[in-house]
C-alpha cells in the first residue's frame, strides 16, 4: 500500500488504517501542525507572554491596563528615548476601547508592539496549517468527503 489510499470506503494513511473521514481530517491536521511549527513558534509565544501586564506599578488612572509587562519594562529602561511626539500603542485597555493608547517614550511604544507581532506570528502559523490541512485532506479525500469542494 502506497502512504495513501483508500480501501472500502476506509482511509489508509501514513501506516493507520481503516480511518474515517474525520480521523482523516485529524492526522492530516497533526502533521501540517508539525511541519509549521518550530522554534519562531516559542519565540513568538515568549513574546507574547512576555507582553502580558502581569508586573504591578504605580496607580494608574481609571481605564488603563492595570500592571506592566516585563517586556515594557525593561526596554523603558534600555531604550530609553524620549521622541516627543506621540506614538500610538495597543494595550488592553485601549484594544476594549477600540482606540490607541499614545507614548512619547521609544521603548514603552516598542514594549506594546512586539507582543502583537507575536500574535501575528501565530495567527499567521494558525492560518497556514488550516490552509495546508484542507488542502492536503481534499486531494485525498472522495469527493463526498471533501471540505468546501
Amino acid at each position: 500500500m502506497d502512504t495513501v489510499e483508500e480501501l472500502g470506503g476506509k482511509y489508509f494513511y501514513k501506516g493507520m488504517h481503516n480511518l474515517s473521514a474525520g480521523e482523516l481530517f485529524f492526522w492530516v491536521f497533526v502533521e501540517e501542525a508539525q511541519k509549521q511549527l518550530g522554534v519562531s513558534d516559542v519565540i513568538a509565544l515568549a513574546l507574547v507572554i512576555l507582553g502580558q501586564p502581569l508586573k504591578s506599578t504605580r496607580r494608574k488612572p481609571a481605564g488603563t491596563t492595570k500592571g506592566t509587562s516585563i517586556l515594557s519594562e525593561n526596554l523603558r529602561r534600555w531604550i530609553n528615548i524620549e521622541t516627543g511626539m506621540q506614538l500610538p500603542t495597543l494595550t488592553n485597555a485601549s484594544i476594549k476601547k477600540r482606540k490607541f493608547s499614545y507614548v512619547t517614550n521609544l521603548g514603552a511604544f516598542s514594549g506594546r508592539w512586539i507582543p502583537i507581532l507575536g500574535i501575528a506570528f501565530i495567527a499567521n502559523d494558525v492560518s497556514t496549517i488550516a490552509w495546508k490541512t484542507i488542502k492536503t485532506y481534499n486531494l485525498i479525500a472522495r469527493n463526498g468527503d471533501q471540505l468546501w469542494g
